[in-house]
């Protein structure tokens, strides 16, 4: 009769447990805790994979001061000239990973009690003035870069204790149909309860 030390019958059911498709680490664990009472997989470390788990990674966080859309509006000062009015409107993407311009602002005028005005609001600065106009074209704003536009009216009356006929809040979008931001430009916009009002097209703002 053969005989077979302990070492080799253990080193034989462990292959014969691999080849009936149980992992190793278990036929061990019974082994070193026959009773089964978990006093070893208590003090046992988890089995090592090899591929720690992924961490996720966190969204970018939105600027302080951002809406929801991730852009914010602002104006510059109202140049004026012989009865010519002139204004800078900037838009920042300080959000969103891309901001997509093709075209001119969307606006929308409102007087001192938040009525809209009767201002037609045109693409182009003509028939109001002669102003360089780029005219549709495709701006990707990443964030943190900004785009302009410029603003043109003539003067046209304006009570200056009621303010009836002044621009005080003016509704700004980056097209039509998104959402509108409400500025208030510095001594409103004197155009009229009906005005004109020109607009240029998005162009990019160069890096400071």
């Amino acid at each position: 009769m053969t005989v077979i030390s302990v070492r080799h019958a253990l080193t034989l059911a462990a292959a014969a447990v691999l080849t009936a498709g149980c992992g190793l680490a278990d036929e061990l664990d019974r082994e070193a805790d026959p009773e089964r009472t978990g006093a070893h997989a208590a003090t046992s470390k988890p089995p090592v994979t090899g591929v720690p788990p992924l961490a996720e990674t966190p969204p970018p966080a939105t600027p302080e001061g951002c809406p929801a859309g991730g852009v914010t509006v602002s104006t510059g000062m109202v140049s004026a000239a012989m009865g010519l009015r002139a204004m800078t409107v900037t838009l920042t993407n300080c959000g969103v990973p891309e901001q997509l311009l093709n075209g001119y602002p969307d606006v929308r005028v409102r007087d001192v009690d938040r009525e809209r005005m009767d201002v037609t609001v045109l693409k182009g600065p003509g028939p109001i003035t002669t102003l360089d106009d780029p005219g549709p074209h495709p701006v990707t704003l990443k964030r943190g870069e900004s785009a302009y536009s410029v603003f043109v009216w003539r003067y046209s009356a304006v009570d200056a204790a009621t303010r009836r006929g002044s621009g005080v809040y003016v509704e700004i979008g980056p097209t039509a149909g998104a959402d509108r931001r409400t500025v208030e430009p510095e001594g409103g916009l004197d155009i009229g309860e009906t005005g004109l009002l020109g607009t240029t097209a998005w162009q990019k703002k160069a890096a400071d």
